[in-house]
Formats: structure tokens, C-alpha cells, sequence
């Protein structure tokens, strides 16, 4: 009762009222040993610090959330989605994009059970996979998860908040189609390389993360600068965040 109340408040834009609830209904879990329900809750949580633009609280959450996911081999419930799927954001937020798509892996294995008999949390999931998609420059897969969207949408319509989200998404995405007329020919090499750029680690420290030389990294950004008509790595990521193919920092 308590998660409704606070998914309830989370749709109609009150976040700080959700986030206590959220976080009553993650004490009463725990007390009752309902330990399925916890990771559930702390990505819920995340979502919100996410929101507030709080990621190292979000990072955070999705570490303890998968911890808890681990101990206890949650992997085949349907509300793990949400939180592979959030976590995977996060990943790709602070630019860990192997440890991103390793969770995206996860979540989009669940897919078939996000369906509208369970319509808040499954869009919730959803939306988390199209975010982290578009992050990893995979265009297809966010408008997959989309169109699974739209599906639960046709039997449930009132969404709050969810549905103008997934709107703005695929607006997103129609842009794309439209405006990123260059990034097509960008390689897979410089595809991996592309959210990295969206975060605050230097050539140096992206060259580590990749393990090739910094010099390598360099020649793929100029690359990159080239075929999407920018001259500078500030503008590269502007140019991605307005189509949403990177996350905003």
C-alpha cells in the first residue's frame, strides 16, 4: 500500500512526498522480510535522485539494489526489470558503458513480462531501457522498447507523468531520424567511445576505461567531430544531448 501511495504521489510530479514513502514502504519491507520487494523500492528511490539530478545518491541505490539482487538471485522477477534497467542508466550516466549494456542484457531478458496487467512499473522499466539506449547509441532498441509502450498504453491510457515521458522520448527519436544525418557512418569503435565524451573523465582516463592508447581516442574524437560537423567535444555533446543519443550531465 504504501509503494501505491508512493508511485501515486511519483506521478503527479510530488517527489519529496514519494521519496518518503518510498522509503516507509522499504523500512516495513525489510522488518517483514518481503526482500523481493527491496531493490524494487531503492530503484524507485533512484529514480527520484535521478530527477533531482542527485547521481552520485542514484549510483548509490542501484549498487545496494544490486547487491541485494545478487544475494538473493532475483533475476527471473518481473520487478527486477525496473531495477536492471534503472541501474543500467546510471551505468551509462557515469560512463560505464560495458557494465551498462551487461544490465541492459538483463533487463531486456525480462521484457516479456512488462505487460499492462502490471502497467506502472512495467513502463517505469520501459522507459529506463529507452533512456539507457538512446545513452549507448542504440537508437533501434529505445524505439523497440517504445512500441512496447504503446501497446500498454492502448489498454491503459492514464499514465500521469509516464506518458508525457514517453512521448518526449519519442519525440527524441523522430528527431534523430531526421537531424542526425551524420551519425550513421560513426564506427563501433567510435560508438563505445561516444557517452564517454558526455562525462567529466579526460582522453587519458577514457583511454583506460577502453584499453587503447590516449592517442587512438583522440583520433576517434576528431572522427567523431568531423562526420557530425562540430569542432569541439563540448559541442559534440550538446549536439547528442538534443536528440537524447547521450545522457545529459
Amino acid at each position: 500500500m504504501l509503494h501505491a501511495d508512493a508511485v501515486g504521489l511519483l506521478l503527479a510530479g510530488e517527489l519529496e512526498q514519494a521519496e518518503s514513502r518510498f522509503v516507509q514502504a522499504q523500512d516495513e519491507a525489510t522488518a517483514a522480510g518481503v526482500v523481493p520487494f527491496i531493490p524494487l523500492l531503492m530503484a524507485e528511490r533512484g529514480i527520484i535522485a535521478g530527477a533531482r539530478d542527485d547521481w552520485n545518491g542514484a549510483a548509490a541505490l542501484a549498487a545496494d539494489a544490486l547487491t541485494v539482487m545478487s544475494e538473493n538471485e532475483f533475476d527471473d522477477y518481473w520487478t527486477s526489470a525496473l531495477v536492471y534497467a534503472w541501474a543500467a542508466r546510471v551505468a551509462a550516466h557515469h560512463g560505464d558503458v560495458a557494465r551498462a549494456r551487461e544490465l541492459v542484457v538483463r533487463a531486456a531478458r525480462l521484457r516479456p513480462l512488462l505487460t499492462y496487467a502490471l502497467p506502472i512499473v512495467s513502463v517505469q522499466a520501459l522507459l529506463e531501457l529507452a533512456r539507457t539506449y538512446l545513452a549507448l547509441a542504440d537508437p533501434a532498441g529505445a524505439l523497440a522498447t517504445l512500441r512496447q509502450i504503446a501497446d500498454i498504453r492502448e489498454h491503459r491510457r492514464d499514465l500521469g507523468l509516464l506518458t508525457g515521458e514517453a512521448d518526449e522520448l519519442r519525440s527524441r527519436l523522430d528527431v534523430l531520424k531526421s537531424e542526425m544525418l551524420g551519425a550513421s557512418s560513426l564506427t563501433t569503435a567510435e560508438l563505445r567511445l561516444l557517452p564517454l565524451l558526455a562525462t567529466h573523465l579526460s582522453l587519458a582516463e577514457i583511454s583506460e576505461r577502453l584499453v587503447v592508447s590516449r592517442n587512438t581516442v583522440k583520433t576517434q574524437a576528431i572522427s567523431i567531430y568531423r562526420k557530425l560537423g562540430v569542432s569541439t567535444r563540448s559541442e559534440t555533446v550538446r549536439r547528442m544531448q538534443q536528440v537524447g543519443l547521450v545522457a545529459h550531465v
